[in-house]
């Protein structure tokens, strides 16, 4: 079977993938080590990827969302990929919103009865006064639908409303969408590596990420601590969270309905209990330092040429059972209804 790395030239994009093409190169060498013909297309145009389809490869992994073309719309690889009848890794389109849209996510679980951090949007001067905010300091601020920590720093961390206007502001002037404001949880963080199996089980890999301290004395896994790697990563060994982290990341998973695989993000406040912050569908795979293959490899000694073995389980039984990519449309149409009445 042919199965092809689809990725874009995404240094400057602010969503979650893969990584750069270093990590997409370390997956190429772990398909080609199990017997695959493998071939990585870096594809930055509809020409690149009419290209792939016309190869017909049997399985595409989509290394990326998305492919942006200038002065169009983004191109969605599940979509694309779907649209042409051709197997692709990971979630449908539908699912992946809650990815890129961290508020969708949390609307959606908070309607299933699933623990969020309380939250709510917000724009420069639409809160004129600290009476008016529906949530009650400390705050915690960051972007809509930005990966790997971009805009997350110190003054995310909020405590009047004075800082509150101004990481508004300068979030706004970075990021040109509405910002995401969260209670603060002063607990545990944590993050949890899901894998579905070719038999629908469930492969769960919880691990504590303890971010470094800062020059404020505040523990924040910002941008820098991300780029830096100097945030520390160990195995939970207390078995009554590890028990609470990991019931919480498997409802989130079923409930969005990810498919193949995905990393659930979960905090604690300080009385230990769980909440949900958000969802990695296309998670990092830089060997060595990328959270999903470390947490498998911390939690339970997978290595990383077994974790993308495991990835690609779900998409190789869709191939040899001839089912065809879902392209989900209407769930998509409900989807952007949802965004709409969000904001």
């Amino acid at each position: 079977m042919q199965i092809e790395i689809i990725t874009t030239p995404n240094e400057a994009l602010k969503e979650s993938g893969f990584g750069t093409l270093k990590a997409c190169h370390s997956v190429f060498d772990a398909i080609q080590s199990m017997g695959y013909r493998a071939r990585l297309s870096v594809c930055e145009t509809k020409a690149d990827l009419e290209a792939v389809v016309q190869r017909k490869p049997g399985l595409v992994i989509l290394a990326v969302k998305y492919v942006p073309v200038k002065h169009e719309d983004d191109i969605w690889l599940s979509e694309y990929f779907a649209r042409h009848g051709i197997n692709f890794t990971g979630s449908t389109r539908n699912v992946l919103e809650f990815d890129s849209n961290k508020v969708l996510a949390k609307t959606h679980l908070t309607n299933k009865g699933i623990n969020t951090a309380r939250y709510f949007i917000a724009t420069p001067g639409q809160y004129k006064k600290e009476s008016d905010l529906p949530i009650t300091f400390p705050l915690f601020l960051k972007p809509l639908d930005a990966a790997n920590g971009n805009g997350i720093d110190d003054l995310s961390y909020v405590t009047n409303f004075s800082d509150y206007e101004s990481k508004v502001a300068s979030l706004y002037d970075t990021f040109n969408q509405p910002i995401l404001v969260e209670e603060y949880l002063d607990g545990r963080e944590f993050t949890v590596a899901v894998i579905k199996e070719r038999n629908e089980t469930l492969i769960v890999s919880a691990i504590e990420v303890i971010p470094p301290t800062s020059a404020h004395g505040l523990r924040i896994l910002g941008a820098q601590a991300k780029k830096d790697d100097s945030e520390e990563l160990i195995e939970i060994v207390d078995e009554e969270v590890k028990n609470r982290v990991t019931t919480l990341a498997i409802d989130v998973f079923i409930t969005l309905g990810v498919r193949d695989f995905g990393r659930i993000d979960i905090k604690t406040d300080n009385h230990g209990e769980c909440f949900f912050m958000e969802a990695n569908l296309v998670p990092g795979m830089t060997y060595g330092s990328s959270y999903f293959p470390e947490a498998c490899n911390i939690a339970h000694e997978i290595t990383y040429h077994k974790v993308i073995e495991l990835l690609l389980a779900g998409g190789l039984a869709r191939a040899s059972s001839s089912v065809p990519a879902e392209l989900h449309t209407g769930t998509h149409d409900q989807l952007m209804t949802e965004i709409e009445n969000i904001y």
